[in-house]
C-alpha cells in the first residue's frame, strides 16, 4: 500500500466554503473512484488554513489509474474549478510504509 498525502492551503476566509464543497459534493464523486479515504484533517496548531487528506492505494499504478478516472469524470470536471477557487496552494506527497508500519 502507498498513501497519498495532499496538503492544501486554503485562501483566507474560504475554509468554510472549501469544507462545505467537499462534504456536500466532492466526496460523493471522489470516494467511489479513488476508494480508500484514510482521513481528512484541518490544522489547528502550526500553519493555519491547511487541509490535509490522505488516500490509500495498492500501488503507484493503482493511484495513476484512479486519478486518471477521476480527472476524466464529467462530474469532477464540473466540480473541481469551483473547489480550486478556494485553494491558494497545494502540496502532494506519496508515502511508502516501512516494514513495521501497521498500515501496509
Amino acid at each position: 500500500m502507498i498513501v497519498e498525502e495532499r496538503i492544501y492551503r486554503i485562501c483566507s476566509g474560504k475554509m468554510k466554503d472549501y469544507l462545505a464543497l467537499v462534504r456536500d459534493e466532492g466526496l460523493a464523486i471522489q470516494k467511489p473512484i479513488l476508494g480508500n479515504l484514510i482521513g481528512y484533517f484541518v490544522t489547528e496548531i502550526g500553519p493555519l488554513n491547511h487541509v490535509v487528506h490522505m488516500w490509500g492505494y495498492d500501488s503507484l499504478d493503482d493511484r495513476a489509474r484512479r486519478r486518471a478516472a477521476l480527472a476524466s469524470d464529467p462530474r469532477w470536471q464540473a466540480f473541481s474549478p469551483r473547489l480550486a477557487e478556494t485553494i491558494e496552494s497545494l502540496e502532494n506527497r506519496i508515502l511508502v510504509p516501512v516494514d513495521f508500519s501497521p498500515l501496509k
